[in-house]
Formats: structure tokens, sequence, C-alpha cells
């Protein structure tokens, strides 16, 4: 044979082989999403937002993608805003506008079977999907996560849990399940940790399958109950006020856990084109949270219970160090993310925005000019278009308007100033309601939102007692 025939024969044999030991391209292309939920983590504590909790991992993650300085949950507690973000609507459209534990409960109690969830449709488009952590979108067996589009789940069905893993009334079943089976106490540590195990082995198991996958890692850290090993509080020897550190504690466990998460990526090479969004499910609580510096927390629909720590990396997808100042919204993640994965919306109108355009510059002005919140039973609501925000307090049971460019955080009520203003928003908050419905089932927030103001006020009234009085 030729010389010059041996050597193409033998390069060509040596580029069938490096072909074939190549993966197939379309799976690598795939975009990976994870989504990371907090729980009642307030705005001032994550350090990309100024907080005295160190919390290196999400400041980083924040470098290397976009934070949001208006980043909202789309409810002030923890059920409804859950069923907002992975069905991409409005709750009220169906009905979950209220929280859980509830008043008389059913089984039919939960997101409904009808609202496509985001857990289904990345399913049906090939992609491994996973749940760990806290669900609180329904009780019944079949509102659970094995039974809503997640192949692999690994958490609690219930709205909170012991850190320790003991179940709630002594049953197994309102423990820590892995798909739908109890998970033995001996082979549970501390929760945060154990999600974030259970989240770097589903990692681990997919890039080895070179599957892309949806994950749906939601910490209950750092709601209530305030529990955390001694490890955690080395950090934060810096606070000396013991409930805001026994509180930090529970943030930097998470953050801990979310390195373990982005170290896990990157060490099975898919980093660079895994979505990461983390944000917090509402405001922070009142057991050592803040918010500050805005007004509120948890429950209430000034900026505190609803503005909250917001993050999207993608470093494949997006130029990263960047601030975004606009309004958006955890309604906007569905849109986006299958934006990024080149997956075609589902057959159901959501009121989310796809954010890409905006984040890439491509497209200016405001992603909405409207935003909608509402609390059932008289309990409250909010809108904001475009400067303005008006609120109606179930705690205050008072309308308040507020310029949120010159006052964001709501010291100045303009409502009887503006009147105009006020009919205006009311007008498209009336016009909004007639595309949902009545809330499915009640809780006892109406009735205890009163209870906190009229405590608010005994405070301020012992603390005024011995003012003297003048004389006239």
């Amino acid at each position: 044979m030729h010389r010059s025939s041996i050597l193409l024969l033998c390069f060509g044999l040596l580029s069938l082989q490096l072909w074939a030991n190549e993966p197939p391209k379309d799976k690598k292309e795939k975009t990976n999403v994870i989504i990371i939920i907090s729980d009642d983590q307030g705005w001032g504590d994550v350090g990309f937002n100024g907080s005295d909790i160190p919390t290196p991992n999400l400041d980083a993650l924040a470098k290397e993608g976009v934070s949001f300085s208006q980043g909202y949950a789309s409810h002030p507690y923890c059920s409804p805003s859950r069923a907002g973000l992975l069905s991409g609507r409005y709750q009220q459209r169906f009905g979950h506008e209220n929280n859980m534990p509830y008043n008389n409960p059913t089984d039919d109690d939960g997101l409904p079977l009808d609202e496509i969830m985001m857990s289904e449709h990345f399913k049906s488009q090939g992609y491994a999907t996973c749940a760990i952590g806290k669900w609180h979108l329904g009780d019944h067996e079949k509102f659970w996560p094995n039974k809503r589009g997640f192949e692999d789940w690994f958490g609690f069905y219930g709205g909170g849990s012991d850190y320790w893993g003991k179940p709630k009334k002594g049953d197994p079943k309102r423990g820590v399940l892995r798909d739908g089976e109890v998970v033995p106490q001996e082979e549970l540590t501390y929760l945060t940790d154990d999600f974030t195990k259970a989240a770097t082995e589903y990692i681990g198991e997919y890039a080895k399958e070179d599957k892309p996958f949806f994950m749906y890692l939601a910490y209950n850290a750092p709601h209530a109950p305030i529990q955390a090993p001694k490890k955690y509080y080395k950090d934060v020897a810096h606070i000396e006020d013991g409930k805001r550190a026994a509180y930090a504690g529970l943030v930097v466990g998470m953050d801990h856990g979310i390195g373990q998460v982005i170290e896990k990526l990157k060490e099975e090479g898919i980093y660079e084109n895994t979505m990461i969004v983390f944000y917090s499910d509402n405001g922070g609580h009142t057991h050592g949270a803040s918010s500050y510096p805005y007004r509120g927390h948890k429950g209430m629909l000034f900026e505190g219970g609803i503005r909250v720590p917001f993050v999207i990396s993608w470093p494949q997808g997006l130029k990263g160090g960047k601030r975004y100042e606009e309004c958006i919204t955890a309604l906007d993640i569905f849109p986006t993310a299958m934006a990024a994965t080149n997956i075609a919306m589902p057959d159901k109108e959501l009121d989310g925005v796809n954010l890409l355009p905006y984040l890439k510059g491509k497209k200016k002005g405001q992603p909405h000019e409207t935003i909608y919140w509402r609390y059932s039973d008289g309990a409250g609501y909010a809108v904001r278009h475009g400067n303005y925000k008006l609120v109606y307090s179930g705690y205050k049971l008072e309308t308040f308007l507020f310029d949120m460019e010159k006052d964001p955080l709501e010291r100045h009520d303009l409502a009887a100033e503006k009147p105009e203003i006020v009919k205006q928003l009311k007008g498209l908050y009336n016009n909004w309601t007639k595309g949902t419905v009545k809330a499915k089932w009640q809780d006892p927030h109406a009735a205890n939102v009163l209870k906190e103001e009229k405590n608010r006020q005994q405070f301020i009234d012992k603390a005024s007692a011995g003012e003297k009085k003048k004389d006239i």
C-alpha cells in the first residue's frame, strides 16, 4: 500500500475512534436547570444584599450571574408562593392563595391536578426530574412530588419539619420520604446537610447517564424551628444578638450546602451549562430573620413580605456580574427556564415573562407593566404599576399608596394626596380579579394579622404610658 494511503487510513481510523468516544452533542447541549429555594429568608439575609450573615457561595453565584434589586415572590406565604413558582401562573387563578396548614382540611386541598407543573413539562421533554426538601403543595398522596412529574424525590410533604428528622406527631410518613417511602431516622443527620447530599448524588447520577435534568432543591432553612449544628455557628461569632446568631446558623448551613452543589456541577463539567435560580419563597419571618431595610415581614404585602434575595446564574448563557434594577417575579422562572432549554411553552397561559432578552440587553423597558398580589378572606392585596404601589393592608385595615422610585422603604403614604392614582390602581386590580377564583381553602391568616397589629399597638402604648402631659 502506498505510504500516503496508509497515513490516510490511520488518520481515518483515529478520527473514527475519537468520534466514537465523543458523547452525543445533542445531550451535552441541553441546559440543566436547578431552582434553589430558601424558606422565609429575608432580603437582608444574604451577603450580596449587604447582610451581616456570611454567605460566600451565594455571593459568588450573584457575582457570576445576575442579581435582582426588585425580585419578588408571588405571595407572602410559603405554599401559595411555591404554587405560583411551579405553575408559572398567579395562584389565585386556581384557588391556591392561602397557606397550609389551614382550617378544616380535606384530601382535595392542594395544587390542582389539572395545572401543568414545571416538573411535568420538563419530564415530557425527556428531562430527568427530582424534588428535594420541602414540598407544602398538598398532604394527600395524589399531590406528592412523585405524582407531579418528579421521578426522584427526597424530602417531606408538609410545611415544616424538625431539622434532626423527627417526624411530626410520631408518624413516620410525616417525616422524610424517598419516593414516597419512609427514610429511617438513623439515616438522617441534619436536614439541610441531608438535602445537600441528596442533590449532589442526583447530579452525579444524571451526569453519569449523560441526562439533562431539572432539579427543585427546596431547603426548609431558614424556616422555624431554629435548629442548627454547632459547626455552623463558627461563622457567626461576630453576631452578638443571640436570636439573630441562632437564625444565622441555618443560613450558613444552607450556604455551605449550595457551595457543595456548585462544586459537584464543576466536578462533573456541567456547571457552565446549568441555569441556577436562587430566591426565597417570601420575606423574612420574625424569629431572627431580617427584611431590612424594607418595611414588614413574611405575611405582609409591604416590601419586607414579598421583596426577596433573587439570583439567576447561567455562565454559558448569561454574562455575569450584573445587577438588574427592574421588577421581576418568581412567576418568570417557568418561561425563562423554557427559553434557556429551548423547550416550547406548555399549552396553558402563563403569567410570567421570559427574562432572557431583558437580561441580555436585547430588550429594553420593564418586563412587567403591572404585578398583583392577593391574600383571600379580606387579608390584603397589592398592585405594583410602574413606580406606584397600592397596598390594602389586612394588618392596618387601610389602603396605602407609595411612589417606589422616590420612597422604596414605603414610609410616605400618598393615598390622600393622589386619589386619582389610587382609583387607577384599584381599577387595574378589579379587572385582574375577573380572571381569578375563590380560595379553595381558608387559613387563620386574616384573624392572626389583626392580633399582631393589636400586640404592636400594646407595645407602643406601654412604652409611651409615662409621657407627661403639658397643661393646656
